[in-house]
């Protein structure tokens, strides 16, 4: 006879089914509602003979003439043509490429550190500070750097940015194009998104041309938003399919690190040179119906959360000039404080939206308690767990995913895209995102109504995020980043690796 379980183990467990109870109660209440008056209703008509039946409609005001029947016709037109007509579009996410950078960009460990002894020859500090980084970044020896900074010394100029940008963002275009089977003359809307890297003329110029696209296409430029921009960028797209009916838009997220390569010592502005990494994607969004069967994705929630205005301490991330003129990315040292708070402001918006009804009563019954009784309870996180089956958090770096993971309760297999992204190809800023939905569908575990949550981090500080339904069951892709090295993902990530 087996021994009885140990009692803590036996009450989690029973606080289990009594969680899940709740649950099915609160979720199903009108279910639970009805079935007594369905009941009731069967029983009456159960022992009412059809005469008396007959008799209650004879006796009845139901009858109506011409006029009324009419009347009434008109009114449920009027009232259905209104609704499919003030209803808004349903936006669909067709498809989108991502850019895989050459073997030959590659960054190893052992490389990195030898162009940073070559650099910075009289700073070991700051050379021992990179070092110390990189073996607790989370990154693996496959990210990529652009030719400019492998030169020795590196050469972050005008005309090498162009060849980065020209090199990343045709390469998405291009495989977008093929896989979705798109004209350029066919394209009505281009978005294009870079914080850092905002030339005359723009980036968008430099692809209608390349592309010859037409002279009317609507185009927008956007710079100086962070890593979050990538949202904000299929928000604007959202917003114009919204008011241009039968229309698509091509959304192109990415970063230039070319001119941001930083040659100082500040150890600030060091830390993005350990993190951050060659990356873009090329989106087709569209609210065509015809595109309803062949799309992977129907956009259900944008949700924009924007902490701090012109604070300065709230300038997490931003382009300065150290003491020495030179220029690169600096880092503030309480990102994660900001973005833990940015967070809640976003999970405050977007619970609503998409939390069951058991988890939105608890966290306003926690809301109450708080406001009026005890200021000091801890506020209650949601469990999204209930209304998202997958999870697509910034890699921004392993103590962004480190953060989420415990503010949300997320499993290891939840931020498991996230990590391995960061690991295969590092923070490639506002693209990131797109590299681990590419990631699941690489795994199969993309199905038909699986939800997916995008959270993205920036500078301003922004917390912005997206909420995407699978349109149908996707296929493991034979192309793409993760083509050739999925089968050895997910690998263990060691808290440090010693170099």
């Amino acid at each position: 006879m087996a021994p009885p379980p140990p009692p803590e183990l036996s009450q989690s467990v029973k606080l289990k089914y009594v969680k899940l109870g709740y649950q099915y109660l609160v979720n199903h209440f009108f279910v639970f509602l009805l079935v007594p008056i369905i009941i009731s209703l069967a029983i009456k008509a159960h022992h009412t003979s059809p005469d008396k039946i007959i008799k209650l409609y004879n006796n009845s005001m139901l009858k109506f003439n011409l006029f009324h029947i009419i009347c009434s016709c008109f009114l449920v037109v009027y009232f259905l043509a209104y609704f499919f007509m003030t209803r808004p579009r349903t936006v669909y996410l067709v498809d989108y490429a991502l850019f895989k950078p050459p073997h030959c960009f590659r960054v190893s460990f052992a490389g990195f550190m030898e162009h940073a002894h070559i650099v910075l020859p009289t700073e070991p500090k700051s050379v021992h500070f990179q070092m110390k980084i990189l073996e607790r970044s989370g990154l693996g020896e496959e990210t990529c750097l652009p030719p400019a900074v492998h030169f020795l010394p590196p050469t972050p100029n005008m005309s090498l940015a162009r060849e980065e940008s020209e090199l990343v963002i045709f390469s998405c275009v291009d495989a977008l194009f093929k896989k979705t089977g798109l004209k350029p003359k066919d394209v009505d809307i281009l978005v294009v998104n870079c914080s850092l890297f905002s030339p005359t003329p723009s980036l968008t110029a430099m692809v209608i041309n390349k592309y010859r696209m037409r002279s009317n296409i609507k185009s927008f430029n956007l710079s100086g938003m962070g890593c979050s921009a990538g949202i904000i960028s299929i928000d604007l797209a959202k917003d114009l399919l919204q008011h241009y009916p039968n229309s698509n838009a091509v959304v192109i997220s990415t970063e230039i690190l070319t001119p941001n390569s930083y040659l100082g010592k500040e150890r600030a502005m060091l830390l993005p040179n350990c993190l951050f990494r060659m990356g873009g994607a090329a989106v087709l969004l569209s609210n065509r119906r015809a595109d309803s069967r062949r799309a992977k994705y129907r956009l259900a929630h944008v949700v924009r959360t924007h902490k701090g205005g012109d604070d300065k301490s709230y300038r997490c991330v931003s382009q300065e000039e150290d003491s020495e003129g030179n220029v690169g990315i600096k880092l503030n040292i309480d990102l994660m404080a900001i973005a833990g708070e940015a967070l809640k402001s976003n999970i405050t918006t977007i619970g609503p939206l998409v939390l069951p009804a058991s988890e939105q009563l608890l966290f306003a019954l926690n809301l109450i308690r708080r406001k009026l009784f005890d200021s000091k309870l801890k506020p209650y996180i949601p469990d999204f767990k209930q209304a998202f089956e997958h999870f697509c958090i910034h890699a921004g770096g392993r103590a962004v995913i480190d953060e989420m993971q415990k503010s949300l309760r997320l499993t290891e297999e939840q931020v498991e895209a996230s990590r391995m992204t960061l690991h295969r190809f590092g923070n490639t800023s506002s693209s990131s995102l797109w590299y681990e939905l590419s990631y699941i569908e690489s795994k199969g575990r993309m199905k038909r109504n699986d939800r997916v949550w995008q959270i993205a981090f920036g500078s301003g500080f922004k917390c912005n995020s997206a909420v995407w339904r699978c349109n149908r069951t996707i296929e493991t892709p034979v192309e793409g980043p993760w083509a050739d090295c999925i089968d050895k993902y997910p690998v263990h990530i060691p808290e440090v690796v010693k170099l």
